[in-house]
């Protein structure tokens, strides 16, 4: 099992169609956590994610399997291409059924030790401020709070984040450009100071 740790992701990929399945396990270890955590951030609702995730791997091994994966270099972005049009078409399905509040969500994506000082009121003000962003983004329109999400959280690039969503670069940079635009009206609108002390 060690063996495949360095391996890239297209010798696991070939390895895996030819039969071996341990490169596959090696795989999903790799980008498990990372995409699960785009997918639950995006739809907002742990058992739809949980269906989700499990549809794209799903989908990712039957492509393999079939011979049709064409992605060279490129494994971890087509995996959130393929949970990105999983997510678009559950949208579409039912989108009522997706509208939750953030605050249902056990995980806090925003409050991070790493991002506060030592100092208790620097700690506070910075953990409200972060608060704040996570309710300003989560009303901002879908595919704005995606690229968002996919830039800074992900720490994906934007060509990264144009080829998962299917959009172009200029696309990408829009939505983010939006994004930031809104945001920040919607915090002078709402009084709220988006600096950390």
């Amino acid at each position: 099992m060690n063996e495949f740790k360095s391996m890239t992701d297209e010798e696991l990929v070939e390895l895996y169609s030819k039969g071996e399945n341990a490169a596959f396990d090696e795989l999903l270890s790799r980008y498990q956590s990372k995409l699960f955590t785009y997918i639950s951030f995006i739809v907002r609702n742990e058992t739809l994610a949980e269906d989700l995730f499990q549809e794209t791997f799903i989908k990712a091994i039957t492509t393999i399997k079939q011979g049709r994966y064409a992605e060279s270099g490129r494994f971890g972005a087509w995996l959130t291409r393929i949970a990105h049009n999983l997510i678009i078409d559950s949208f579409r399905h039912d989108k009522s059924d997706l509208l939750l509040s953030n605050d249902e969500s056990e995980v806090d994506l925003f409050n991070n030790a790493e991002l506060c000082d030592d100092n208790v009121e620097t700690a506070l003000v910075n953990r409200q401020v972060l608060r704040d962003v996570r309710r300003l983004i989560n009303v901002l329109p879908d595919v704005q709070r995606e690229v968002v999400f996919m830039r800074y959280y992900q720490d994906l690039s934007f060509r990264e984040i144009a080829e998962a969503t299917g959009v172009s670069i200029n696309t990408a940079l829009g939505r983010m450009r939006y994004a930031i635009i809104n945001l920040r009206n919607m915090a002078l609108e709402k009084g709220i100071s988006l600096e950390l002390a």
